[in-house]
């Protein structure tokens, strides 16, 4: 049985601030371990020019809406902008990365399930990772792959 049994509220001034692992802020709304491992959810501001590396998820499904702002998405081999409105529904195992292409900063909201990726924003600021070879261990830990994982040999190179 799920112990996810009580209201989880991110009230505005209250929230839980981090850090993405390009340096973004972010706000955390909900948690996995609040949750009962269902979902993670938070809010994305992004600065022109800026977005993740590629990368892949091997737990999750990711939801993004686009709240403020133009990105531009590369989700597997297609290619898209995507304005405010744009909702982007991502299985597990697919290699993308997003990036403001607006002159102005951006904002999305995002939410995965099962939950628990969102757990990385968290954990940069706690353990201060503030090298790509620390932020990687956290990615790896969770089941996030990118170049820098690779690298260091701390994920598996996934089937395309």
């Amino acid at each position: 049985m799920s112990s996810f049994r009580n209201a989880v509220v991110s009230l505005p001034g209250k929230e839980r601030v981090a850090s993405t692992p390009f340096g973004a802020r972010i706000v955390i709304h909900a948690t996995a371990a609040e949750t009962g491992g269902a979902f993670g959810m938070w809010e994305t501001f992004t600065p022109p020019g800026h977005g993740p590396a590629p990368h892949t998820h091997t737990r999750e499904t990711e939801v993004f809406r686009v709240v403020r702002g133009l990105y531009r998405f590369q989700c597997g081999d297609e290619a898209f902008d995507a304005p405010v409105g744009t909702v982007v529904v991502l299985p597990p195992h697919v290699l993308h990365s997003w990036r403001n292409i607006g002159d102005e900063p951006g904002q999305m909201f995002g939410t995965v399930t099962p939950g628990g990726c969102e757990q990385l924003f968290i954990d940069i600021e706690a353990f201060g990772a503030d090298t790509p070879e620390k932020i990687a261990v956290i990615e790896a830990r969770l089941g996030i792959i990118n170049d820098i994982t690779l690298a260091l040999g701390l994920t598996a190179p996934q089937p395309r």
